[in-house]
């Protein structure tokens, strides 16, 4: 399995299909926009493709904070419904812990909604733990 980090238009555009599928508010005219003005503020996106097609995209940030140092973030990481179970999301995961082990980072983040339960397992066996409550309030 091979994953491509997606930085030229097309392959930004492969990766709409399975963002979508975890993000069904996104609007397809916007999204390489959206994506390209991310990318210019640190945004990474990588994905695994099949048949010209991302079957599973993960999109992810390299930052710092006071309290846990140097860390990449996870923003998305999405599966199209029926490449589930394949190993692909676990593939991207590890892709991006590679990353942050190869920079000497300390940890991997990200927040995932209470509902998703078969993502919570992917994380909890890759040896994510609960760590903290994310707080949002909308303006």
């Amino acid at each position: 399995m091979t994953i491509k980090t997606a930085t030229e238009d097309e392959d930004i555009l492969k990766c709409w299909e399975a963002m979508y599928a975890l993000r069904p508010h996104l609007e397809a005219g916007g999204f390489l926009t959206r994506i390209k003005s991310m990318q210019a503020e640190g945004y990474c996106l990588a994905f695994v493709e099949e048949n010209n097609r991302a079957v599973a995209a993960i999109g992810f940030r390299y930052l710092q904070f006071l309290f846990n140092g140097k860390h990449i973030y996870i923003d998305d990481l999405s599966t199209l419904p029926e490449a589930r179970g394949k190993g692909y999301g676990a593939a991207l995961v590890d892709h991006v812990v590679e990353l942050a082990t190869q920079k000497g980072y300390n940890q991997v983040t990200l927040d995932s909604g209470y509902q998703r339960h078969d993502a919570h397992r992917l994380y909890l066996n890759k040896g994510f733990k609960l760590g903290s409550h994310h707080f949002v309030k909308t303006l």
